[in-house]
């Protein structure tokens, strides 16, 4: 861990900790040849759709760090996996797991990756973790309207549309500020490109925050936050 990772207390910020898991699962698939192959050929990408977070153990400045991610499930459009953070002792930090969804570049829909690709695949043991739905559910009514996120330059990766930490980042910046993130849920449903603004709309319900975060009318991310 370096100084730009943590946060003003010298902790680990929740939205390094997600860079980090996604930089892994991203060079994962160099490992995966078949995989790889697959999507150059088809000009394909793997877009997270949705992911879990417990947070174990909030690590502290200059301690090292074991990022190690794994895929458990595949089928046709979607992926399952693993991705925890372990520190010096080999002790989980934290506890993700995630489902990507495939789809092709130039139109953003859905495809499919063939069979030939899926058996070729190296799967591997679910890890222990205390999974939960992945879809949320907003509340019909108590929502608190917070003041409009543009998106900026700053928040677009090379898929052309915000970075799926950078959301949570936009999001934690509206909970209390004594609010410890022991865990969060994350659903992606439409992307947001740059020129957009971001709506917030935010739930509370005591150890629970949920922040709907839209475009017009279109609910671009939900983040689930509970401690």
């Amino acid at each position: 861990m370096t100084t730009s990772t943590c946060d003003s207390e010298g902790r680990l910020k929740l939205y390094s900790a997600l860079q980090m898991m996604q930089d892994c699962s991203e060079m994962w698939i160099d490992s995966e040849p078949g995989v790889k192959d697959c999507f150059a050929r088809q000009n394909m990408a793997q877009l997270l759709a949705s992911r879990q977070v417990e947070v174990i153990r909030v690590p502290s400045y200059q301690e090292t760090l074991t990022v190690t991610t794994s895929v458990y499930g595949m089928k046709p459009m979607f992926g399952f996996r693993n991705t925890f953070i372990y520190d010096a002792e080999g002790n989980p930090c934290y506890k993700t797991w995630s489902m990507g969804a495939f789809v092709d570049k130039a139109t953003g829909k859905l495809k499919r990756v063939d069979d030939e690709t899926i058996a070729s695949m190296t799967l591997e043991t679910q890890l222990e973790m205390d999974y939960k739905d992945r879809r949320i559910i907003l509340p019909k009514e108590g929502g608190v309207a917070g003041a409009p996120i543009p998106v900026m330059r700053a928040d677009i990766d090379y898929n052309k549309h915000v970075n799926n930490a950078n959301y949570i980042r936009m999001a934690m910046e509206l909970l209390p500020v004594d609010f410890e993130v022991r865990g969060l849920r994350v659903e992606y449903r439409v992307a947001a490109k740059l020129g957009d603004v971001l709506t917030p709309v935010v739930y509370t319900d005591g150890n629970q925050v949920l922040v709907a975060l839209s475009i017009g009318h279109e609910v671009s991310a939900i983040i689930d936050f509970y401690r």
